[in-house]
């Protein structure tokens, strides 16, 4: 590739043929802000914040450094006095139509713009003060709600449910000075056909638009002595939830997260990697009978409840591919409301199931219908990795000095095929593991052509007499991409795993969110991807089939996989949706 020559705030340096300002600065050292800018996904250069001086020959000018290209002997600024004033000034203008209820937003401390307000001295904004549109919340969703008193406007969220995830619910309404992020015709979020994946959350710079809020409910649940509280908690949790309290991108703080949720008051801490190898016993299982009996081929998973979603309103013809499995997070809740309700003497109706989640679709996932498998719902309340940080912290609980605490038995017992779930990938590796083994008797782990952050991965496998032709994809943009294929008859997988966000559950809209600055250089689903799978290595068990409790659960409960007290509990059904 060629290189050209640039000069940042007097550093000479080399950078690519065709690099945008804003790469050259970041390649020198320096950061120029931004509030617009995503990179490959909304490059607009909208907000202003980014202007930088540019120098080529002709004097020195102001340019978006977003998305401005750099030229041979460029002489770039990026913190002149005019650079400086031009971003002070765009500052005030953004704040005149920013409602600046910063002590009580779910953001503070944590947004981008406060950030920026604070690195550039701007005090409350009122230089312009005038006339402001005033918007009422929209809380129709399951998941979210939506503030618009709060949006910058700088379209993230519209780049991100559109490109990402080829949906398309939002966008820009009106013009001008009545320019307001929403769906169209005026229709509340929840009578759309969005997916509840939380994208758009998980990028927003602001407090514009977050989660639903379940906290008070949960502590509630906890002061009330007539309630058996348990709680389980996602594999993508542990490699996120250090985030909030100051740990790099990639920590694992799984015996922390375990000792802050027993010091919130949890009579159980359970983890839900337990229900993913019951997940894979029963989908391993589920596959091989379609192979076998001529079964609806390809199947697709259906762990992520955003993707299953998608498929209800987008593809519902193709609703038969699905695995009938319940998702961890609703298996988890099935059984500990069936088999340890029973093993413990307890009444299903006093027991409250809290789950904590990577996922804000894990909301919208436990008021799905057939999901009930004791009579009361499997899952009472869903928690996001954000959430619980917001509770470890109102706790006053020194999250960093806690020690490390394992799970609770028998439902805290686990394998590295578990672990593995929160990646994109994970699943179909975790489920080859054991069906290998079911076939053939081999013994299967490392399976790295499912792995890695690419959107659409394919693997052909041996296993005995048959060639499983494998695909696995995240980002629904690229689920939609290989669902058309099989529809068209250009594809001929057997299996498929499909998660609604890129990368997996580790980047899941419920996640810590990350300033773009850092999203925009920095791969946070590797890094967070790497602490599942040094887990997976490191443990002595890495198959579901070999799970202890798994094999418990089975001959004391469920008999066999497949059978029918399983499909009872651990199994559901979907329904199609109309596109809004």
């Amino acid at each position: 590739m060629e290189n050209i020559t640039v000069k940042v705030n007097g550093v000479e340096i080399s950078v690519p043929k065709g690099s945008t300002v804003l790469e050259a600065a970041h390649a020198a050292g320096f950061e120029i802000p931004t509030l617009c800018y995503m990179k490959e996904i909304n490059e607009i250069g909208a907000c202003r914040i980014c202007v930088t001086e540019v120098n080529e020959g002709r004097g020195f000018r102001l340019v978006a450094g977003c998305v401005y290209p750099c030229s041979n002997n460029m002489e770039i600024l990026t913190n002149s006095p005019k650079v400086i004033e031009s971003r002070k000034r765009t500052l005030e203008l953004i704040l005149s139509t920013h409602d600046r209820k910063c002590l009580s937003c779910v953001r503070s401390g944590n947004c981008e713009l406060q950030k920026l307000c604070k690195d550039y001295g701007i005090e409350d904004g009122s230089v312009y003060d005038g006339v402001n549109n005033q918007y009422e919340i929209d809380d129709s969703a399951a998941h979210m709600y939506r503030d618009n008193n709060k949006c910058i406007l700088c379209r993230r969220c519209v780049a991100v449910c559109g490109k990402t995830q080829g949906i398309g619910v939002i966008g820009a309404n009106e013009r001008g000075f009545k320019t307001y992020i929403g769906s169209a015709f005026d229709m509340g979020l929840g009578e759309t056909s969005c997916v509840s994946c939380g994208q758009c959350i998980a990028v927003c710079p602001v407090g514009a638009i977050s989660e639903k809020d379940y906290i008070k409910d949960v502590l509630a649940a906890i002061a009330d002595p007539e309630k058996t509280v348990l709680v389980q908690t996602a594999p993508a949790v542990r490699a996120g939830l250090g985030e909030a309290f100051g740990l790099p991108i990639g920590t694992d703080v799984e015996g922390k997260m375990v000792a802050a949720l027993r010091r919130l008051g949890f009579d159980k801490v359970f983890d839900t990697d337990f229900a993913a190898d019951l997940t894979i016993m029963e989908e391993a299982n589920e596959f091989i009978e379609r192979v076998q009996n001529g079964g609806v081929l390809p199947m697709i998973t259906s762990c992520s409840p955003g993707w299953v979603k998608f498929c209800e309103h987008y593809f519902p013809d193709m609703l038969p591919h699905l695995s009938t499995c319940k998702s961890p997070q609703q298996m988890f809740g099935a059984t500990a409301k069936t088999y340890w309700a029973e093993k413990m003497g307890i009444d299903p109706k006093n027991i409250v199931m809290v789950s904590i989640m990577p996922c804000t679709a894990k909301k919208f996932e436990i008021g799905r219908p057939d999901q009930s498998a004791a009579g009361v719902p499997d899952v009472d309340y869903s928690l996001t990795t954000r959430e619980l940080g917001r509770m470890i912290e109102r706790a006053g609980i020194n999250f960093n000095a806690l020690p490390d605490e394992k799970f609770d038995d028998p439902l805290g017992i686990s394998t590295g095929a578990g672990v593995i779930f929160g990646a994109t990938g994970g699943v179909m590796e975790a489920a080859l593991r054991t069906a290998v083994h079911t076939l053939t008797g081999e013994t299967v782990t490392d399976l790295p052509e499912v792995r890695g952050t690419s959107g659409i991965k394919e693997a052909t496998y041996k296993v005995g007499d048959l060639d499983v032709k494998v695909c696995v994809a995240s980002g629904l943009s690229n689920a939609r991409e290989v669902l058309e294929k099989v529809q068209r008859g250009e594809a001929d997988y057997q299996f498929i795993e499909i998660m609604a966000c890129p990368g997996g559950c580790v980047n899941g809209g419920g996640q810590p969110q990350v300033p773009m600055g850092i999203r925009n250089f920095v791969d946070i689903r590797e890094e967070r991807a790497k602490v599942l799978y040094n887990l997976d290595k490191s443990m002595p068990l890495r198959q579901s089939h070999n799970n202890p409790a798994i094999k418990e659960v089975y001959d004391t409960f469920f008999e066999k996989p497949g059978s029918h007290k399983a499909h009872e509990v651990l199994h559901t059904s979907y329904v199609k949706r109309s596109v809004n």
